[in-house]
Protein backbone atom coordinates (compact mmCIF):
# COMPACT_ATOMS: atom_id res chain seq x y z
CA UNK A 1 0.00 0.00 0.00
CA UNK A 2 1.32 3.47 -0.85
CA UNK A 3 -1.47 5.63 0.63
CA UNK A 4 -2.32 6.19 4.30
CA UNK A 5 -4.91 8.23 6.26
CA UNK A 6 -3.38 8.69 9.70
CA UNK A 7 -4.58 10.25 12.96
CA UNK A 8 -2.52 12.75 14.95
CA UNK A 9 -4.13 12.99 18.42
CA UNK A 10 -3.91 15.91 20.83
CA UNK A 11 -2.59 15.66 24.36
CA UNK A 12 -3.55 17.17 27.69
CA UNK A 13 -1.08 17.99 30.44
CA UNK A 14 -2.80 16.61 33.54
CA UNK A 15 -0.37 18.77 35.53
CA UNK A 16 2.76 20.73 34.64
CA UNK A 17 5.39 21.63 37.24
CA UNK A 18 8.56 23.61 36.56
CA UNK A 19 11.23 22.25 38.91
CA UNK A 20 14.28 24.22 37.77
CA UNK A 21 16.24 25.69 34.90
CA UNK A 22 19.42 24.50 33.20
CA UNK A 23 22.46 26.67 32.61
CA UNK A 24 21.53 26.88 28.91
CA UNK A 25 18.15 28.40 29.78
CA UNK A 26 15.97 25.34 29.14
CA UNK A 27 13.37 24.71 31.81
CA UNK A 28 13.14 21.43 33.71
CA UNK A 29 9.62 20.13 34.05
CA UNK A 30 7.49 17.30 35.34
CA UNK A 31 4.20 16.48 33.70
CA UNK A 32 1.87 13.70 32.65
CA UNK A 33 0.96 13.82 28.97
CA UNK A 34 -2.33 12.13 28.14
CA UNK A 35 -3.58 11.37 24.62
CA UNK A 36 -7.16 12.31 23.73
CA UNK A 37 -9.39 11.48 20.77
CA UNK A 38 -9.36 14.97 19.22
CA UNK A 39 -7.18 14.52 16.15
CA UNK A 40 -5.76 16.01 12.98
CA UNK A 41 -5.56 13.71 9.96
CA UNK A 42 -2.57 13.31 7.65
CA UNK A 43 -3.04 11.73 4.20
CA UNK A 44 0.29 10.31 2.97
CA UNK A 45 0.86 9.21 -0.63
CA UNK A 46 4.13 7.84 -1.98
CA UNK A 47 6.11 9.85 -4.53
CA UNK A 48 8.94 8.25 -6.49
CA UNK A 49 10.53 11.55 -7.55
CA UNK A 50 11.93 12.43 -4.11
CA UNK A 51 9.74 15.55 -3.74
CA UNK A 52 8.04 16.40 -0.43
CA UNK A 53 4.78 18.23 -1.17
CA UNK A 54 1.99 19.31 1.17
CA UNK A 55 -1.67 20.15 0.57
CA UNK A 56 -3.74 21.98 3.19
CA UNK A 57 -7.21 20.43 3.29
CA UNK A 58 -8.80 23.22 5.29
CA UNK A 59 -6.76 25.42 7.65
CA UNK A 60 -3.90 27.13 5.86
CA UNK A 61 -0.51 26.27 7.41
CA UNK A 62 2.89 28.00 7.15
CA UNK A 63 4.90 26.75 4.13
CA UNK A 64 7.71 25.25 6.23
CA UNK A 65 5.75 23.85 9.16
CA UNK A 66 6.76 20.96 11.43
CA UNK A 67 5.20 18.39 9.10
CA UNK A 68 7.35 19.40 6.14
CA UNK A 69 10.43 19.79 8.35
CA UNK A 70 9.88 16.31 9.82
CA UNK A 71 9.53 14.74 6.37
CA UNK A 72 12.66 16.43 5.05
CA UNK A 73 14.67 15.56 8.16
CA UNK A 74 13.75 11.86 7.91
CA UNK A 75 14.40 11.84 4.18
CA UNK A 76 17.86 13.33 4.66
CA UNK A 77 18.77 11.17 7.67
CA UNK A 78 17.67 7.93 6.01
CA UNK A 79 19.11 8.69 2.59
CA UNK A 80 15.96 7.48 0.84
CA UNK A 81 15.30 8.58 -2.73
CA UNK A 82 11.53 8.45 -2.16
CA UNK A 83 9.25 11.40 -1.52
CA UNK A 84 5.68 11.94 -0.36
CA UNK A 85 2.60 14.06 -0.89
CA UNK A 86 1.05 15.00 2.47
CA UNK A 87 -2.52 16.21 2.80
CA UNK A 88 -3.33 17.83 6.16
CA UNK A 89 -6.86 17.95 7.60
CA UNK A 90 -6.33 20.32 10.52
CA UNK A 91 -8.88 19.99 13.34
CA UNK A 92 -6.76 20.87 16.37
CA UNK A 93 -6.54 24.57 17.22
CA UNK A 94 -3.12 26.20 17.21
CA UNK A 95 -1.51 28.04 20.16
CA UNK A 96 -3.64 25.89 22.45
CA UNK A 97 -1.20 23.76 24.47
CA UNK A 98 -2.68 20.62 22.89
CA UNK A 99 0.51 19.63 21.06
CA UNK A 100 -1.08 19.68 17.61
CA UNK A 101 2.04 20.65 15.66
CA UNK A 102 4.22 18.14 17.51
CA UNK A 103 1.63 15.40 17.07
CA UNK A 104 1.43 16.11 13.33
CA UNK A 105 5.23 15.87 13.08
CA UNK A 106 5.26 12.55 14.97
CA UNK A 107 2.49 11.07 12.82
CA UNK A 108 4.39 12.21 9.73
CA UNK A 109 7.56 10.46 10.93
CA UNK A 110 5.72 7.26 11.82
CA UNK A 111 3.78 7.22 8.57
CA UNK A 112 6.81 7.87 6.38
CA UNK A 113 8.77 5.26 8.32
CA UNK A 114 6.30 2.69 7.01
CA UNK A 115 5.55 4.30 3.63
CA UNK A 116 9.25 4.40 2.77
CA UNK A 117 9.96 0.93 4.24
CA UNK A 118 12.65 2.28 6.59
CA UNK A 119 11.83 0.13 9.65
CA UNK A 120 13.42 2.66 11.96
CA UNK A 121 12.97 2.29 15.73
CA UNK A 122 11.18 4.70 18.06
CA UNK A 123 14.61 5.63 19.43
CA UNK A 124 15.93 6.55 15.97
CA UNK A 125 12.82 8.57 15.11
CA UNK A 126 12.91 10.32 18.49
CA UNK A 127 16.36 11.73 17.75
CA UNK A 128 14.84 13.54 14.80
CA UNK A 129 11.69 14.34 16.77
CA UNK A 130 13.52 16.06 19.62
CA UNK A 131 15.29 18.33 17.11
CA UNK A 132 11.86 19.45 15.90
CA UNK A 133 10.19 20.03 19.27
CA UNK A 134 10.32 18.83 22.88
CA UNK A 135 6.87 17.19 22.68
CA UNK A 136 7.48 15.13 19.52
CA UNK A 137 9.20 12.16 21.25
CA UNK A 138 6.15 11.73 23.51
CA UNK A 139 3.83 11.26 20.54
CA UNK A 140 6.31 8.79 19.03
CA UNK A 141 6.44 6.66 22.19
CA UNK A 142 2.81 5.61 21.74
CA UNK A 143 1.62 5.72 25.37
CA UNK A 144 0.43 8.19 27.97
CA UNK A 145 3.53 9.11 29.91
CA UNK A 146 5.23 10.70 32.88
CA UNK A 147 7.55 13.29 31.32
CA UNK A 148 10.60 14.95 32.90
CA UNK A 149 13.73 16.93 32.03
CA UNK A 150 13.10 19.22 29.07
CA UNK A 151 10.65 16.66 27.75
CA UNK A 152 13.13 13.98 26.74
CA UNK A 153 12.77 11.65 29.75
CA UNK A 154 9.58 9.69 29.04
CA UNK A 155 8.18 6.94 31.27
CA UNK A 156 5.15 5.23 29.68
CA UNK A 157 2.18 4.77 32.01
CA UNK A 158 0.72 1.35 31.33
CA UNK A 159 -0.37 -1.76 33.18
CA UNK A 160 -0.94 -0.95 36.84
CA UNK A 161 0.20 2.63 36.22
CA UNK A 162 -2.16 3.17 33.30
CA UNK A 163 -4.66 6.02 33.39
CA UNK A 164 -8.30 5.05 34.01
CA UNK A 165 -10.76 5.79 31.19
CA UNK A 166 -12.27 9.25 31.55
CA UNK A 167 -14.11 11.98 29.67
CA UNK A 168 -13.11 15.63 29.42
CA UNK A 169 -14.46 18.90 28.16
CA UNK A 170 -11.74 20.87 26.33
CA UNK A 171 -12.27 24.58 25.62
CA UNK A 172 -10.09 26.73 23.37
CA UNK A 173 -10.81 30.46 23.60
CA UNK A 174 -10.29 32.59 20.52
CA UNK A 175 -7.05 34.12 21.76
CA UNK A 176 -3.84 32.08 21.55
CA UNK A 177 -0.63 32.10 23.59
CA UNK A 178 3.00 32.15 22.46
CA UNK A 179 4.81 29.48 24.49
CA UNK A 180 8.15 31.31 24.38
CA UNK A 181 6.61 34.40 25.99
CA UNK A 182 5.39 32.34 28.94
CA UNK A 183 8.78 30.75 29.58
CA UNK A 184 10.56 34.13 29.34
CA UNK A 185 8.38 35.73 31.99
CA UNK A 186 10.21 36.79 35.18
CA UNK A 187 7.03 35.93 37.09
CA UNK A 188 7.09 32.24 36.15
CA UNK A 189 7.47 29.93 39.16
CA UNK A 190 10.51 27.73 38.53
CA UNK A 191 11.10 25.95 41.83
CA UNK A 192 8.21 23.55 42.39
CA UNK A 193 9.23 20.57 44.53
CA UNK A 194 9.72 17.38 42.50
CA UNK A 195 6.77 14.99 42.52
CA UNK A 196 6.65 11.20 42.23
CA UNK A 197 4.65 8.86 40.02
CA UNK A 198 3.29 7.20 43.17
CA UNK A 199 1.96 10.51 44.45
CA UNK A 200 0.37 11.25 41.09
CA UNK A 201 -1.21 7.80 40.80
CA UNK A 202 -3.16 8.32 44.02
CA UNK A 203 -5.24 11.06 42.34
CA UNK A 204 -4.40 11.21 38.62
CA UNK A 205 -7.11 13.65 37.57
CA UNK A 206 -6.76 15.98 40.54
CA UNK A 207 -3.01 15.98 41.12
CA UNK A 208 -0.80 19.05 41.15
CA UNK A 209 -1.27 22.21 39.12
CA UNK A 210 0.05 24.01 36.05
CA UNK A 211 2.88 26.41 36.87
CA UNK A 212 2.39 28.22 33.55
CA UNK A 213 -1.26 29.05 34.15
CA UNK A 214 -1.01 32.28 36.15
CA UNK A 215 1.50 33.82 33.74
CA UNK A 216 -0.55 32.71 30.74
CA UNK A 217 -3.73 34.18 32.23
CA UNK A 218 -2.03 37.56 32.69
CA UNK A 219 -1.04 37.46 29.00
CA UNK A 220 -4.34 36.02 27.77
CA UNK A 221 -7.35 37.04 29.91
CA UNK A 222 -9.61 34.75 27.86
CA UNK A 223 -8.03 31.78 29.69
CA UNK A 224 -9.63 33.00 32.90
CA UNK A 225 -12.90 33.50 31.04
CA UNK A 226 -12.71 29.93 29.71
CA UNK A 227 -12.11 28.58 33.22
CA UNK A 228 -15.10 30.60 34.43
CA UNK A 229 -17.16 29.13 31.59
CA UNK A 230 -16.23 25.61 32.70
CA UNK A 231 -17.16 26.58 36.25
CA UNK A 232 -20.59 27.70 35.01
CA UNK A 233 -21.06 24.12 33.75
CA UNK A 234 -20.24 22.80 37.23
CA UNK A 235 -16.75 21.71 36.14
CA UNK A 236 -13.36 22.39 37.76
CA UNK A 237 -10.89 23.32 35.03
CA UNK A 238 -7.20 23.94 34.53
CA UNK A 239 -4.99 24.92 31.62
CA UNK A 240 -3.12 22.43 29.46
CA UNK A 241 0.48 23.09 28.43
CA UNK A 242 1.16 26.78 27.92
CA UNK A 243 -2.49 27.36 26.94
CA UNK A 244 -4.74 28.82 25.88
CA UNK A 245 -6.92 25.67 25.98
CA UNK A 246 -8.38 24.58 29.31
CA UNK A 247 -10.03 21.31 30.28
CA UNK A 248 -12.05 19.60 32.98
CA UNK A 249 -12.98 16.02 33.70
CA UNK A 250 -16.68 15.27 33.35
CA UNK A 251 -18.43 12.16 34.61
CA UNK A 252 -21.10 12.09 31.89
CA UNK A 253 -21.64 13.68 28.48
CA UNK A 254 -22.41 17.36 29.04
CA UNK A 255 -25.08 19.56 27.47
CA UNK A 256 -22.80 22.54 26.98
CA UNK A 257 -24.01 26.12 26.96
CA UNK A 258 -23.32 28.33 23.96
CA UNK A 259 -19.74 29.50 23.57
CA UNK A 260 -18.53 33.02 22.89
CA UNK A 261 -17.85 33.74 19.22
CA UNK A 262 -14.50 32.35 18.09
CA UNK A 263 -14.21 29.74 20.86
CA UNK A 264 -14.13 25.98 20.37
CA UNK A 265 -15.25 23.25 22.77
CA UNK A 266 -15.11 19.50 22.41
CA UNK A 267 -16.00 16.56 24.63
CA UNK A 268 -13.18 14.03 24.48
CA UNK A 269 -12.17 10.68 25.87
CA UNK A 270 -8.62 9.72 26.74
CA UNK A 271 -6.77 7.15 24.65
CA UNK A 272 -4.90 4.21 26.12
CA UNK A 273 -2.40 4.16 23.23
CA UNK A 274 -1.54 6.24 20.18
CA UNK A 275 -3.40 5.11 17.01
CA UNK A 276 -0.03 4.35 15.36
CA UNK A 277 1.58 2.46 18.23
CA UNK A 278 3.73 -0.26 16.73
CA UNK A 279 4.49 1.64 13.52
CA UNK A 280 8.13 1.84 14.63
CA UNK A 281 10.04 -0.90 16.39
CA UNK A 282 10.62 -0.45 20.11
CA UNK A 283 14.17 -1.82 20.12
CA UNK A 284 17.20 0.43 19.75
Amino acid sequence: MNLYDLSAPAKLNLFLHITGRRADGYHLLQSVFMLIDWCDTLNLALRHDGIISREDLGTRLPPDDLIVRAARALQQASGTSLGAHIGVEKQLPMQAGLGGGSSDAATCLLGLNRLWGLNWSVTQLSRIGLSLGADVPFFLCGHNAWVEGIGEHITPLRGNQGLPPARFVVVKPGQGVETACIFRSPHLKRDTVAATITGFAANPYGFGHNDLQSVAQSTCPEIGSALDWLGSQGLQGRMTGSGSAVFAQCALPQQLEALPVGWQARQCSNLDVHPLVGWASSDV
